[in-house]
């Protein structure tokens, strides 16, 4: 008998040592934090270490992309994926700061919103900036940008986010710039002034704000009857306020999954990346912050009630803007400054 039992304790020790070799290494993970993380947590990692993926260490950080650069440049790289935003992956990419990936690890690129897979960066869920109102505020609903210019039609004050960046976007809209033509208008100096000079039209009704929690707050208390906000903002209150988004016009952008350059378990994270964005994974994360799934293949996994608060479902994005990168890494120093001194004046 106490053979048997010493034989049975040695087997499950041997099996033990061998579920550890199978499971994967501790990957160090990096995001922004918040309701975002909450939900990369329910979606990505609790899933992948019950499936014995290995186990996840989860850390934050607020996008700075010099510490990135210091762990490359000594060769220390502690962190095996961090989450970035569009313009910091594409600088990383060119400053050679991340590793590249075979777009063919995650499935066919038909079946991912356009932009989604890059050289050296996976989009896993996209965001946008609308335009938001107060249902209680407005007898009649705004439907565009041209809208938000309207002053006559529309009393009261407006929130812009203060900046260059998203702000030239939508003069150009409110100016009667189709959505697909606003960067091919943005990138002559002759469209960047009839956007400054749209903006002089609307300047004395501007509140500005520089946090995602301003515009619903501004909204809520009647500082303003319209603003430009973080879809994910607006949604987060809906079931207390009455806050509503018009699509048309959005600008959308991601954030991505990257690889530090020489991260120590480089493979794993290949393998994570792949596993959160499969149409499974990207549903969970989509019903628990009102961020469309990068993989188009989760819509129709999701419930029509978690839908309409989607950036992505196809009647939301038909007549947003996908943001253009490389203008901004072209152009953003140069317009940011023209910008503060035009808000200054």
């Amino acid at each position: 008998m106490l053979k048997h039992l010493k034989f049975t304790a040695l087997t499950l020790g041997m099996l033990a040592a061998a579920q550890v070799m199978a499971a994967g290494p501790d990957l160090t993970v990096v995001s922004f934090g918040g309701t975002n993380k909450a939900a990369q947590v329910k979606a990505f990692y609790e899933p992948w270490e019950a499936a014995g993926n290995g186990k996840i260490i989860a850390g934050e950080y607020n996008g700075e992309m010099a510490k990135v650069k210091a762990m490359v440049d000594t060769k220390s790289v502690t962190w095996d994926l961090v989450e970035v935003e569009s313009p910091e992956l594409s600088r990383g990419c060119d400053e050679d700061m991340f590793e590249t990936l075979d777009p063919k690890m995650f499935g066919n690129s038909g079946d991912y919103v356009k932009g989604a897979i890059q050289t050296c960066g996976v989009g896993f869920f996209v965001w946008s900036t609308v335009l938001a109102y107060n249902a209680d505020k407005l007898k009649t609903a705004p439907t565009s940008w041209a809208d938000f210019w309207d002053t006559k039609k529309f009393p009261g004050k407006r929130g812009l986010r203060k900046g260059a960046k998203y702000t030239l976007e939508f003069a150009l809209m409110a100016d009667g710039v189709a959505p697909k033509d606003v960067y091919k208008v943005l990138a002559s100096k002759d469209g960047q002034d009839r956007a400054f000079k749209k903006l002089d039209q609307l300047k004395p009704y501007i509140q500005w704000w520089e946090a995602g929690a301003q515009p619903p707050q501004y909204l809520a208390s009647g500082d303003v009857v319209m603003s430009s906000a973080y879809n994910g903002r607006i949604a987060a209150v809906q079931k207390e306020s009455n806050l509503k988004v018009v699509w048309n016009g959005g600008i959308y952008d991601f954030d991505a999954w990257a690889i530090p350059k020489g991260a120590k378990n480089a493979e794993a994270a290949k393998k994570f990346i792949a596993y959160s964005v499969s149409p499974g994974q990207q549903k969970i994360y989509s019903e628990n912050i009102a961020y469309g799934p990068a993989n188009t293949l989760a819509v129709p996994l999701l419930d029509k009630t978690v839908l309409k608060d989607m950036p992505t479902t196809p009647e939301n994005i038909a007549n947003q803007v996908q943001i253009d990168v490389s203008f901004w890494a072209d152009n953003g120093e140069q317009l940011e400054q023209r910008f503060n001194a035009w808000a200054a004046k």
